[in-house]
């Protein structure tokens, strides 16, 4: 039997292992899975592990690609799929597995959103600092797959840092585990941080533990504007250089401030600073940082930050064919990056609007297109080249969103080619069959 009718009678496979309610395969209901102009035959929604299980085991049987998501809202990354049979979403996987506000630990379905997670622990005044866009529709499934992260990365550290426990299946359909429960824990090997960031290639997330943080009384963002990139980062080295501990420091591009609500547009460069506490530890930030700090506080502080996450969501809105990047780098090359970006950008028929975790490098960068008319395909391929080029071997360029156009172009999703045999060695063994996201980063 072929694929083009393996998977519509899988449909009826699946409702029998799911629930009927559970699978979509009529054509509006498809409609919006489709992935980059490729249309799934359908979609399942399993309820528990071993649900899932059931369907990866169905689909090595038959041979059916499987592209995995949750809220959707990270599913532009990657080369078009060369086919998608099955979308499996993991909105159903949503039971808080256990709860300890005295041990500071939480362990969740991967289907549950980072919003959902909020409202459990928020009352406990406590937080998990993943403060990133679309919080009521991204899952924490998803967020591992893409170590995906916002500006508390520099305070608290990305994913793999607080996540200590992973449950997932993998591409062959056994049930598996990585890390346990509780913050102490070494037993077995560090799967989690395989799973963290592996786009969904290597097996579906079904829940995971993570430990959370106290959440400060009150917070404070102290917002200092400088003419130039030099100065912005001489005033993040003062910062680096102090007894200062910052929540978040961030820098905004000229361009990107225009982005950002409560912003002007001008040609200014910006670095903002978190911090949380008493009055007293908040009343020394504003010792040391010295004169010439804006404050934003209470409700208008926490709009920013919500405005600010949404930062790739807005610069798709204002211009479609934007190309955005998420750029890795040590601390130290921030201002090459930087400059790269605009060089790369302004040669290429873009501006560059960037900001991000200025001190620990992890940034983000919008190429807009200067022109109503896009730039060519082309020029995308060369404006991500030439930024990739001016990096150390340290340095990462993944293009998170570009036009559909442009993506046939690319034959690099990731960080360096010299990883890639590495990477399919470690998709053979845990999706031998290539069951999973096919041909959409490993190509």
């Amino acid at each position: 039997m072929s694929n083009v009718t393996a998977a519509p009678n899988a449909a009826r496979e699946l409702a029998a292992i799911v629930g009927e309610p559970h699978v979509i395969d009529d054509a509006a209901g498809l409609a919006p899975y489709t992935l980059d102009g490729v249309a799934p035959s359908c979609v399942v929604s399993p309820g528990s592990p071993e649900e899932v299980a059931a369907v990866l085991r169905l689909a090595n049987q038959q041979g059916l690609a499987i592209a995995v998501g949750g809220g959707f809202t990270r599913q532009h990354t990657g080369a078009t799929p060369e086919q998608v049979d099955i979308v499996l979403r993991t909105t159903r996987l949503t039971p808080v597995e256990h709860y300890d506000p005295g041990d500071l630990t939480i362990g969740i379905g991967a289907g549950a959103t980072i919003a959902e997670v909020e409202r459990i622990i928020g009352p406990h005044a406590q937080m998990l600092p993943l403060d990133i866009g679309a919080p009521e529709s991204a899952t924490i499934g998803g967020v591992l797959a893409t170590a995906d992260h916002g500006a508390l990365k520099h305070g608290y550290g990305g994913a793999r840092e607080f996540c200590i426990g992973v449950r997932f299946v993998t591409g062959d359909g056994k049930i598996a585990k990585g890390g346990g429960r509780v913050v102490k824990n070494v037993a077995g090997y560090d799967l989690m941080k395989l799973l963290i960031g592996s786009y969904g290639t290597l097996g579906v997330i079904v829940g995971a533990s993570f430990k959370v943080f106290p959440r400060p009384r009150q917070m404070r963002t102290f917002v200092s504007v400088y003419s130039t990139l030099q100065e912005a980062l001489a005033f993040r080295d003062r910062v680096q250089d102090s007894s200062l501990a910052p929540m978040c420091l961030e820098i905004v591009s000229p361009h990107a401030a225009g982005l950002i609500e409560g912003f002007p547009k001008d040609d200014q460069w910006r670095i903002l600073l978190r911090a949380g506490g008493s009055d007293a530890v908040l009343n020394r930030y504003r010792r040391d940082l010295g004169a010439g700090q804006s404050e934003l506080e209470g409700d208008a502080e926490a709009l920013f930050w919500h405005a600010y996450a949404n930062f790739r969501e807005t610069a798709v809105a204002r211009a479609r064919n934007s190309l955005i990047i998420a750029v890795g780098v040590p601390g130290t090359e921030v201002a090459t990056a930087l400059k790269a970006g605009e060089s790369a950008a302004v040669s290429n028929g873009f501006v560059c609007a960037a900001i991000g975790r200025c001190a620990v490098g992890s940034l983000l960068l919008a190429f807009l297109p200067l022109a109503v008319d896009p730039p060519g395909a082309i020029q995308y391929v060369n404006a991500i080249s030439a930024l990739r080029a001016a990096f150390t071997r340290d340095g990462s360029a993944v293009v998170q969103r570009c036009p559909l156009e442009a993506k046939s172009r690319f034959s690099q999703w990731g960080s360096a080619s010299t990883d890639l045999e590495s990477m399919r060695a470690v998709k053979r063994a845990l999706d031998p069959n290539d069951i999973l996201n096919r041909g959409r980063f490993l190509v």
